[in-house]
């Protein structure tokens, strides 16, 4: 009897190690209590702290809605690239004469036996078409920066800069900058207001009284160019600038292009005076009674309320507008990782945090490069909209994505005249559009579809965050306008008794012929996954089901596959030697989507085929993020952590945390696609049968503590 009770135990024993061995870790990498993290641990240990003068990207401080980029200095002194940007800082030129956005004709393309209006460059319309393309656009609002003179009385230059360095606590938002010109020292203190368009500066040097130090503003026109920072310096005759003194030490700028006009107020501390050195470039100079001063600069499309906040108050609203941040929704803390890696992949985190509530969490979605700069004049991309702003609904940070989210509501009525036009029911989302909603000429533009699922995708991120009725109506018409589209677009093909996609049709990677590509693998799962949805949000409502909808969704043509593979699109042509390049789309569809239409054997081979010959340096920023969750789905966690660190010329994170490589620079989408990924590796998804952060690896090299994340569905 005491040999069995011993053979028992032994048993015991074992089968408790090899749990442990199994599972064990999953003890240490679970939800943490809330407040368990020290938040401001985790954000300040990475904090910025810059030495090279000549980094790349901007230093930014910001809002969301207004965002401030500066150079090593703390101000706009040596790059005329970095801008100051706002929400509303639209601008268009008049149209060609006699020419509006009602009169230009659309191309009629041959679809399904039926001739439908597109929106594409008309060569008999060049003016149109070039304006059309170029209008609106944002603008660099101006530039504000230091003037710096040596002793001998020439400006210097940012070789004359010794010892720079610049640290922005990312806990308060506040910027300080120091360096020395021919042994004085130089310190600039930079904040942005946490609910306005007001910037803070503090300068306190020994330039100061020695009248070596001002401070420059200069206004630019508006840049027409595709990609730009937004300024145009070379056309001064083309916008005005008119200055009125309020009081001694503070002064409002008149600013007017075109039909756009807004206004500039500015406050300094002490005595002071303004000399204009040329049209649109004014010096604001102290007084030189004493070693500081400050200025606040506040930028207003209408009134401006005087006397403007001191920099003190400034600062108390930036500090209690970043605390908040951070305090609230999702936190993520990987120190007790033995993996050398955690700090990288939390320092690329928390950055990302950082840049995306500055350039994504505005009255608008973002352009790709967010406040920065622009890229496509500005404006911001719906299909890359999930991008930039799905992740808020992971991370619980709601409040900064119903900023946005009214674009779906505001441009419904012209999305269903839009498929009217085009003989479809339901609403047809746009693809680029400014504030206005207009879309513009262009051939992507027309015949890109992927984006039409996106707000049944954000409605039911919605309803699983906020599960009431009232979430219901707000989403209703909605969702049921865009299911219509989508079930009215698919064409029922009656040789092969299937609804197929296209053509014409522009697939995710954007390098297909649109007028013979027919069932792209993401498009036809995506199709599935909002026609489903859609279905289930009628059950809600306890509405009848939608017989149409029903019909598509079941007769649907099947997800491509040759060789037991999955292809970018049906019938495509070498496929893993001439398209292996950009997006590898088809990996999206179990991993970003949750598998609609998939088979899973057939997506495993995929991804490893995929990983095996893709050439991931023609990817963009986001492709990485899809291939990581497209991994974790897979039951790959390993991959998936190392595809978020693989050092991918595309997805290789600076010292702002900004990614480049090629891609615009700074493509935000890489930003949004990782805080998405690492959140869904973390809380989980629909169907990952309870397995605890089942992205993470379960071998004890990752241990992850996280508070406030939601499954992805």
């Amino acid at each position: 009897m005491m040999e069995r009770i011993h053979l028992t135990n032994i048993n015991i024993l074992i089968s408790t190690l090899l749990l442990l061995f199994l599972f064990g870790n999953e003890a240490q990498a679970q939800e943490v209590p809330y407040g368990t993290i020290n938040r401001k641990a985790v954000v300040t240990r990475h904090n910025l702290v810059l030495t090279n003068p000549n980094f790349a990207g901007p230093t930014q401080v910001g809002n969301g809605n207004f965002a401030y980029g500066f150079d090593i200095t703390g101000m706009q002194t040596f790059n005329d690239q970095f801008t100051t940007m706002s929400q509303w800082s639209w601008h268009s030129t008049p149209p060609p004469k006699g020419k509006n956005p009602a009169s230009f004709k659309k191309t009629l393309v041959a679809t399904h036996g039926r001739m439908i209006p597109y929106d594409l460059p008309n060569p008999q319309e060049p003016l149109l078409t070039r304006w059309l393309a170029s209008n609106p656009h944002r603008f660099n609002l101006g530039s504000i920066g230091l003037v710096l003179k040596k002793k001998d009385g020439s400006i210097a230059k940012i070789a004359d800069l010794v010892n720079p360095s610049q640290r922005l606590n990312l806990w308060n938002g506040m910027a300080e900058s120091n360096f020395t010109i021919e042994g004085e020292k130089v310190k600039v203190m930079t904040i942005c207001d946490g609910n306005k368009d007001i910037l803070g500066f503090r300068i306190e040097s020994a330039l100061i009284s020695q009248h070596r130090l001002s401070v420059f503003i200069k206004f630019p026109y508006a840049s027409l160019d595709y990609f730009s920072n937004g300024s145009d310096y070379t056309k001064p005759f083309l916008h005005q600038t008119t200055l009125s003194l309020v009081h001694k030490n503070s002064i409002l700028f008149h600013r007017r292009l075109d039909s756009t006009s807004y206004r500039v107020g500015c406050y300094w501390t002490g005595d002071g005076r303004v000399q204009q050195l040329a049209a649109h470039h004014y010096m604001l100079i102290p007084a030189g009674n004493e070693n500081s001063v400050e200025y606040t600069f506040d930028f207003s499309p209408s009134k401006i309320t005087f006397p403007l906040p001191s920099f003190s108050a400034i600062k108390y609203s930036s500090a209690k507008h970043w605390a908040a941040f951070w305090n609230k929704g999702g936190a993520i803390d990987l120190s007790g990782s033995k993996d050398s890696r955690w700090f990288e992949l939390e320092r690329r985190v928390v950055l990302s945090e950082y840049i995306m509530a500055i350039n994504a969490a505005g009255n608008y979605p973002p352009a790709e490069t967010g406040l920065v700069n622009n890229s496509w004049y500005g404006r911001f991309h719906y299909e890359m909209y999930w991008w930039h702003a799905a992740h808020y609904a992971l991370w619980d940070r709601w409040p900064l994505l119903n900023k946005s989210i009214h674009v779906y509501a505001d441009n419904l009525k012209s999305s269903i005249q839009r498929a009217e036009l085009q003989g479809y029911k339901g609403a047809r989302w746009p693809k680029c559009t400014g504030p206005n909603g207009r879309e513009w000429p262009d051939v992507t533009h027309a015949f890109l579809i992927w984006q039409q699922p996106h707000p049944i995708f954000f409605a039911e991120l919605d309803y699983r965050a906020h599960p009431s009725l009232q979430t219901l109506k707000n989403w209703d018409k909605i969702v049921e306008q865009t299911a219509d589209f989508l079930a009215s677009y698919a064409y029922f093909d009656k040789k092969r008794k299937q609804y197929v996609l296209g053509p014409p049709i522009k697939t995710v990677p954007e390098n297909n012929d649109p007028l013979t590509t027919e069932n792209p693998a993401f498009e036809l799962s995506y199709w599935r996954f909002g026609l489903r949805t859609a279905e289930r949000w009628r059950k809600r409502l306890h509405l009848p089901p939608n017989n149409k909808w029903a019909d598509v969704l079941k007769k649907l043509a099947p997800i491509p596959v040759k060789d037991s593979l999955y292809l970018q699109w049906e019938n495509i042509d070498s496929m893993w030697t001439k398209y292996n390049f950009e997006h590898p789309a088809m990996t999206g569809i179990f991993g970003m989507l949750p598998g609609d239409g998939v088979n899973q054997k057939i997506m495993e081979k995929t991804f490893q085929k995929v990983m095996a010959v893709w050439r991931f340096d023609t990817g963009w920023g986001w492709d990485f993020p899809m291939l990581s969750m497209c991994a974790a789905r897979l039951g790959h966690p390993e991959e998936a952590v190392n595809i978020l660190l693989h050092p991918y010329k595309k997805f290789n994170f600076d010292e702002h945390g900004f990614v480049g490589g090629g891609n615009p620079y700074p493509y935000l989408p890489s930003n949004g696609g990782l805080l998405y990924a690492v959140a869904m590796m973390t809380a989980g998804w629909e169907g990952d049968n309870g397995v605890h952060e089942p992205g993470w690896p379960k071998d004890g090299s990752w241990v992850v503590k996280w508070e406030d994340l939601k499954k992805a569905p």
